[in-house]
């Protein structure tokens, strides 16, 4: 825990030394243009805005952060037994550090840090990329293309499907309704480049990176199942609509496809460096939190080759809200032969109430059926004969309260099933139910 806030304290002192610098030569602390808020008013923001008219007066930053205490009451059990045993209390907190620096009119640069996490305590960088709504050049053509047109290049959360646009990212838990993300969580910071047109209420991305987590200049090893070493790029796309229909009534769907035939680790379902906000349940008797570190979800385990396609829907009727997912997605590891398959079905559905929205109900439903290779054996290289699609059931049921635009208390009950497990699994049998509490401030 020492380190935990020595990092901390050791980043927000950069931070003010850097601030304090710029002040120094005329540079200021202020607005950022075309940036999704991290506090209340970013809720149901999908796609940074465009349509921020900052003037630029030389380069400017903005320090944010999102800080999230939870405390957990959830038991769990299973055919078998031997697992990890649990008590009510208090999670590890979480914190987020962003940086964001306006550097020119136009173009922005942001650099997060998750400052605390359950699986790694000590501070760590998430990514960071420059976006360009303007570019520096002179000219018409420049001007209007670029009045449609949105820019990222970096080391960044990639923007495949929408579900990642309302997840809890580490301490930042402002956009998510409930207290954790899906079972199968489509989430990855990749490097690469993004071009995202939008005019119309129409909105189209092309992206390319490089299908793996952090930089890799390693040759691939060969397998007995799979001899190819050479690594390919990930290839995804968007397309969809957003619009105001009516007064008061908003659409949106997208539809998002990612692809990927030779990754030397790719990780579209295990991207996330933070950790699950449910605390080691469903884990085995002797684990570690860090170890663990992503309890309650489901990772088909698609490490060399993934194609995956994911349709998403929102509506916002006055204070009504309704997001549906459906994913689906094919794969296999380098041990593997045969591609497997993972199938997602979610829908949230969340009212908020008061004319400033400050509080919310609601509810969700979240299944994933998937074939797991050798789910209750040992790594082989021979054809694998799949079991029965597992299945993984969770409903959830929240409610929140925003005592300001920074500060959120908000809390969950769950029920999760596993069920066609085979029995020599420890999850045969299993489920885990119970409620989470967290209060947060973003900003």
């Amino acid at each position: 825990m020492k380190t935990i806030f020595t990092t901390a304290f050791a980043s927000l002192l950069t931070a003010g030394c850097f601030l304090a610098s710029s002040n120094a030569q005329g540079q200021v602390f202020g607005p950022v243009s075309n940036l999704r808020p991290y506090d209340k008013s970013g809720i149901n923001v999908f796609e940074d805005p465009k349509t921020d008219t900052v003037a630029f007066d030389g380069i400017r930053l903005k320090i944010g952060a999102g800080f999230t205490q939870s405390f957990q009451g959830l038991k769990h059990r299973n055919a078998s037994g031997g697992l990890y045993k649990i008590t009510p209390g208090f999670n590890t907190a979480n914190a987020n550090l962003f940086l964001d620096v306006q550097l020119a009119e136009g173009i922005r640069l942001n650099l997060t840090s998750y400052l605390s996490s359950r699986h790694h305590n000590e501070t760590w960088v998430k990514g960071g990329y420059i976006q360009f709504d303007k570019l520096p050049f002179k000219g018409q053509f420049w001007a209007d293309l670029m009045e449609i047109t949105t820019v990222k290049i970096g080391h960044m959360e990639i923007n495949y499907g929408d579900q990642h646009f309302r997840r809890s990212d580490g301490g930042h838990t402002f956009y998510n309704p409930f207290a954790e993300n899906y079972i199968l969580d489509a989430f990855s910071t990749e490097i690469g480049g993004e071009v995202l047109v939008r005019k119309n209420g129409l909105f189209g991305l092309v992206g390319v990176s490089n299908g793996m987590i952090k930089g890799n200049i390693d040759e691939l090893v060969p397998t007995a199942a799979d001899g190819n070493i050479r690594k390919s790029p990930s290839f995804y796309v968007k397309g969809g609509i957003d619009k105001e229909v009516v007064p008061e009534l908003r659409v949106r769907l997208a539809a998002s496809y990612y692809t990927n035939n030779s990754s030397g680790g790719q990780t579209l379902y295990g991207g996330d460096r933070t950790g699950s906000n449910y605390f080691m349940v469903m884990e085995k008797e002797g684990g570690t939190y860090a170890a663990n570190a992503f309890s309650g979800r489901l990772n088909p385990g698609f490490s060399k080759k993934v194609d995956a396609l994911q349709v998403n829907g929102f509506v916002k009727a006055k204070q009504l809200e309704v997001f549906a997912t459906y994913e689906t997605a094919e794969g296999r590891s380098r041990n593997e032969t045969q591609e497997r398959n993972v199938h997602q079905y979610a829908v949230d559905v969340v009212y908020r109430i008061g004319a400033q929205e400050n509080f919310f109900v609601g509810a969700r439903y979240n299944k994933v059926t998937a074939q797991l290779p050798n789910v209750a054996g040992t790594v082989t290289t021979a054809p694998i004969v799949f079991n029965d699609d597992v299945k993984v059931d969770r409903m959830a049921l929240g409610a929140g309260w925003f005592l300001t635009r920074n500060i959120l208390l908000k809390g969950e009950y769950v029920r999760q099933e596993y069920m066609n497990f085979p029995a020599a699994d420890y999850r045969s049998g299993g489920e885990f139910n119970g409620y989470v509490i967290q209060a947060a401030v973003g900003f």
